[in-house]
């Protein structure tokens, strides 16, 4: 398993993405009797798929993550890629329609959040961010002036640019000054961000002290890094999502509403004040227009063009 880690850090995969992968392949060998990987084949693969697929019954994108993992640890780990056999085909997602709030909706839950977590999810309407997008944010990254937000290795290790709404600029302001305070004690008591390289730690020197580089929304605690230092990440994704939920059920709102739907709002409701299709993609980052297309199913207008013949009743 260190040597899957090593492989894994030296492809500059996401740490979720490292985490996924090791999860899925202790879990094959402990489903065939912890025995090594080399001593198991393309059967053996198919079987353990078929398990997920039809005992614990995973979704399919489940299901693609662990064939996923086990491709990577027969290539680039034990260096005996895998053969084409019947049984191995990457699973079909099925397609579902975005939920998307109305804009009285929004209203209605922003007005039962808290600080940050209003700020958090006003900032992830207002700028099409994911929810780690958002939480990793740090101060360097938000341009008060240019009315912007750079998002910094996204899904993908791209970096994009999107806009920061007007409304939010005064409340961000306000909470990065709010900050200052808990960074000084953190300078003091020796406490460093995560998130900064070894590498990037050598290039410049001090980073950890450089108020820049803090997280906008820091968590609470810290925790202790395994050569002793005291960190702080930033502010746990549960930890909004929670709060995110309780506002939605508070709000009455009987949509299926996630953190993740602030951003669907964003993209529909931009093509619905007629953005074009290519600037929604690249404010979103996605590399394929036809992710972002998804988006015209929701609209009642624009580029399906459709009015229900129940209208004219």
């Amino acid at each position: 398993m260190e040597i899957v880690r090593r492989r894994l850090r030296e492809r500059r995969y996401a740490a979720r993405t490292e985490e996924a992968y090791v999860y899925w392949i202790r879990r094959y060998i402990v489903e065939n009797d912890r025995r090594h990987p080399s001593d198991l084949g393309e059967d053996d693969v198919a079987r353990f798929l078929s398990v997920l697929a039809l005992r614990e019954q995973v979704a399919a994108s489940t299901q693609n993550q662990a064939l996923a993992a086990l491709r990577f640890l027969y290539g680039h780990v034990l260096g005996r890629p895998l053969a084409a056999v019947a049984g191995i085909v990457a699973a079909h997602r099925p397609r579902h329609v975005p939920v998307v709030l109305a804009r009285e909706e929004l209203r209605a839950i922003l007005r039962r959040l808290d600080p940050p977590h209003d700020l958090c999810a006003r900032l992830m309407y207002g700028s099409g961010l994911r929810l780690t997008e958002c939480l990793r944010l740090r101060v360097k990254d938000a341009d008060l002036q240019r009315r912007e937000i750079i998002v910094r290795a996204g899904k993908g290790g791209k970096d994009r640019r999107t806009p920061l709404a007007e409304g939010c600029v005064r409340p961000l302001h306000d909470w990065i000054e709010q900050q200052h305070g808990r960074f000084a004690r953190d300078r003091r008591a020796g406490v460093a961000p995560t998130g900064l390289s070894d590498a990037l730690r050598r290039k410049f020197p001090g980073v950890e002290e450089d108020w820049r580089w803090q997280y906008v929304f820091a968590a609470r605690r810290t925790v202790v890094a395994e050569d002793g230092r005291r960190l702080r990440h930033h502010l746990d994704a549960s930890v909004l999502q929670r709060a995110f939920a309780a506002a939605v059920r508070a709000s009455g709102i009987s949509k299926r509403a996630s953190c993740h739907t602030l951003r669907h709002s964003f993209a529909t409701h931009l093509l619905e004040s007629g953005a074009d299709i290519r600037t929604v993609q690249e404010l979103l980052g996605h590399t394929d227009l036809g992710t972002t297309m998804m988006y015209t199913h929701v609209l009642n207008r624009g580029g399906l063009g459709v009015r229900s013949p129940a209208d004219d009743l």
